[in-house]
């Protein structure tokens, strides 16, 4: 027997259901969201000019590209990937995310040839990166963004030579700063100002 109560829709369901306004809402967020990364995206061009001299021929050269997916762990999201850099071997990207429910995240993201010259670089820099509530990823897949405790870890919680370990031991990088969604008034600067921030992270 087919159980029918489970396509019966709850009482929050059925106000939903027929509540047109929220879900057009929800598209003018999203459009918002958009905008503040591609405005974001034109600083952040800017910035990469202006380091240019120490950083690779590919990341000047490479172009902003904003994603956006309806499923992450099953909710909207973006997401602006400048510098991208990706190959199948080798990684230089900076992540900018807005994750529906969540937050904005700013991620560096190194593998291969870019990891192996700049891991000493942010070895050299833990404490910078404590200084900033860095999170370190230590999961062995490259590919998530959430900041649970299997994903990511504050450089705060660890000692020097745990974060070396995980930097060396790794076979990529990932380092990411987070803000909760209450501050979007100020994410347009906060978000400028991490990217700049991990930019310089990287000069020798």
């Amino acid at each position: 027997m087919n159980d029918f109560s489970k396509l019966m829709l709850s009482d929050e369901e059925q106000q939903l259901v027929n509540n047109s306004r929220w879900i057009l809402t929800k598209r003018v967020i999203i459009g918002k969201a958009n905008a503040l990364l591609g405005e974001l995206s034109e600083k952040q061009k800017a910035v990469i000019q202006q380091k240019k001299d120490f950083l690779p021929a590919a990341v000047v050269q490479s172009d902003a590209k904003i994603s956006k997916g309806e499923n992450y762990q099953q909710l909207p999201f973006l997401i602006l990937d400048y510098p991208r850099c990706f190959d199948a071997k080798n990684i230089f990207a900076i992540r900018t995310m807005f994750w529906w429910g969540n937050f904005f995240s700013v991620t560096l993201h190194l593998a291969g040839a870019h990891k192996e010259n700049y891991e000493q670089v942010l070895i050299d820099r833990i404490d910078k990166l404590k200084q900033g509530s860095y999170y370190l990823c230590v999961h062995e897949s490259q590919w998530h963004h959430h900041f649970e405790d299997d994903n990511y870890i504050n450089t705060n919680q660890l000692n020097n030579k745990e974060a070396e370990d995980i930097i060396r031991q790794k076979q990529f990088i990932k380092l990411s700063v987070k803000f909760p969604l209450q501050q979007w008034k100020e994410m347009p600067l906060l978000l400028e100002k991490s990217f700049t921030g991990i930019i310089e992270l990287l000069k020798d």
